[in-house]
């Protein structure tokens, strides 16, 4: 599988390979195929040297410095496309990352290098298109985000032996995403929930192409108009929010309509509530892209503790970012080089709507491109990432390599880990089954070249 999936925590690199992607899109819809087919699959030259030169930048490293346009007209033609499509790759980086600055001298002087390097024609052209997606100075642009006011205190009823299909970090528009609902859709749910991230950055091309035509055509939405509700991953903000919060206006008719970026989903029975929390709002600092420790905002999470408050029964709680990890670093390390396993912020919003004294069972994240089944932990029965289910995970890069000088780190239930089809690791879904009389079945399938494999199954008890 081509490396063209990988993504990054940065919102300036995400948008350029925002940019991209939609160069992908524009080059196969004139080659003749349909809006549905014309999504990047990460084969294409330009969109792999993207994210390989957005690689080197997340680094620290320079990919290349620009030379004089004759210097590069000289180099570039004897260039091979692979060759070619990395100098115009670096070469657009350079010019985003001007323009970004005011610095429109170099700006002109990179727009003239790619023209003499005979890089597609509409490589600048897209990339100050996609300028609007920032704040002022390249800062993330401002995120529209629906406050609890002005969602209301409304939640929004399922049936009392509803099927839910859970996908995380699922928004690549690739075949293997394709290919993964399918399964999904052989579980037949009754209900969509995705953990959040639209690759790359979220834009309101990406949010239609990478996610609902995908969804509306596997299961022909037009017939059966299952409802689908994503949460907020830090993806889908890198480019402003516009696209995600355009997206969830429309995925569902009333009464189903999801009412903002948080949102609870509860039974008719009155016994299981889904509170789903945004945690990508937070997860940004313009300084430093590694170390944002994401948080839940406090009027958010009192509109969660008001959820649990007025409900009987038990809640399952749903975000984009993980509670805990074994394997992802969360936030810095101390002087020591020690660090937490938890994010102290959501623990702290987790205690929070603990000691309202109602069960809380289970805790389902994405962010990490891995499925992780892990023992009871900070006081969480049931904590459970299922992030993988689209975005490659090679075996170089071991997704179940502890993180180096943790403290105390959570561990998997035995047998839990992904399985391995050649260099990669395989992607997974799970479903949950709700019953009138007993626990929420779930059950964790994981794709192994085509073919749907229950991987583990559980039950999560109210009690």
């Amino acid at each position: 599988m081509s490396k063209g999936s990988y993504t990054y925590p940065d919102h300036i690199l995400s948008i350029f390979q925002s940019a991209a992607a939609q160069i992908s899109r524009d080059e196969q819809a004139e080659a003749g195929k349909s809006h549905l087919e014309a999504v990047p699959t990460g084969q294409e030259g330009l969109l792999e040297a993207a994210t390989e030169v957005a690689g080197v930048r997340m680094q620290g490293r320079v990919d290349r410095k620009a030379r004089g346009p004759a210097q590069d007209e000289i180099v570039t033609e004897a260039l091979s496309p692979i060759g070619l499509a990395k100098v115009c790759a670096s070469l657009g980086l350079q010019y985003l990352e001007a323009k970004l600055k005011g610095d429109q001298a170099t700006a002109e002087r990179l727009q003239s290098e790619m023209a003499d390097s005979k890089c597609d024609f509409r490589w600048a052209s897209t990339i100050d298109q996609y300028l609007r997606y920032f704040g002022p100075g390249g800062t993330r642009a401002q995120i529209p985000y629906v406050t609890p006011k002005r969602a209301g205190e409304t939640v929004i009823q399922i049936p009392s032996n509803a099927t839910i299909g859970l996908i995380g970090d699922w928004g690549t528009g690739a075949d293997p995403a394709r290919r993964l609902l399918t399964q999904v859709k052989a579980q037949r749910p009754d209900i969509i929930v995705h953990l959040g991230d639209i690759y790359y950055s979220g834009t309101p091309q990406e949010c239609e192409a990478n996610f609902e035509e995908i969804i509306d055509d596997v299961f022909e939405r037009h017939k059966t108009n299952i409802p689908v509700y994503t949460l907020a991953g830090n993806h889908d903000l890198y480019s402003g929010g516009v696209g995600y919060y355009g997206l969830i206006k429309r995925l569902n008719k009333k009464p189903f309509t999801q009412p903002a970026s948080f949102f609870c989903l509860r039974t008719e029975d009155a016994k299981w509530q889904f509170l789903a929390m945004d945690t990508g709002l937070n997860d940004y600092n313009p300084f430093t892209v590694n170390d944002a420790v994401t948080f839940v905002n406090a009027d958010e999470e009192q509109w969660h503790r008001r959820r649990i408050e007025e409900f009987g029964g038990s809640t399952v709680l749903l975000s984009h970012h993980q509670l805990f990890s074994a394997f992802s670093p969360i936030g810095k390390a101390d002087d020591s080089a020690k660090r937490a396993a938890y994010n102290p912020k959501l623990r702290q919003t987790f205690e929070t709507l603990k000691s309202l004294r109602k069960p809380i069972p289970a805790w389902f994240w994405g962010h990490e491109h891995n499925l992780c089944i892990y023992e009871p932990y900070i006081g969480l029965s049931k904590g459970r990432c299922v992030g993988c289910s689209a975005i490659p995970t090679f075996v170089d890069d071991d997704p179940y390599d502890v993180v180096e000088g943790l403290n105390a780190p959570p561990k998997l239930v035995e047998a839990t880990k992904l399985s391995v089809s050649g260099n990669v690791f395989s992607h997974a879904f799970a479903t949950l089954s709700i019953t009138k009389q007993g626990p929420i079945k779930t059950r964790y399938f994981e794709d192994l070249n085509g073919s749907c494999r229950m991987r583990y199954s559980e039950s999560i008890s109210g009690d």
